[in-house]
């Protein structure tokens, strides 16, 4: 069983126990959390989709950690200007490992 879902206008299909790295949330570490925009899940060869997100399907997920990503660096250079700059950054990020995949009735 698989799902796809929407967290932080980024979407990610996961299946149970699986650990991804999301965009900042302020939750504590150790903390439990429901995420209701599911998108697709699939069981058993079945799909279903919704429109935008399934009514009765749930993903329960914890916060394992706050985390820094991996550092991004823009660079731009203009040529016979003697002009070129570069800029960096790590986004901040929040690792959660998903507890289950419910589907209710």
């Amino acid at each position: 069983m698989f799902a796809v879902i929407e967290v932080g206008a980024k979407q990610y299909s996961v299946v149970k126990d699986d650990v991804i790295d999301v965009n900042k949330m302020d939750l504590k570490e150790g903390k439990d959390f429901i995420i209701d925009k599911v998108l697709l899940v699939s069981k058993d060869k079945k799909v279903e989709f919704g429109q935008p997100y399934l009514k009765n399907v749930k993903v329960e997920a914890q916060v394992l950690s706050q985390i820094k990503g991996e550092k991004t660096t823009a660079f731009k250079y203009r040529r016979r200007k003697s002009s070129h700059w570069e800029k960096g950054h790590r986004a901040k990020l929040t690792k959660i490992k998903i507890k289950s995949i419910e589907i209710g009735s």
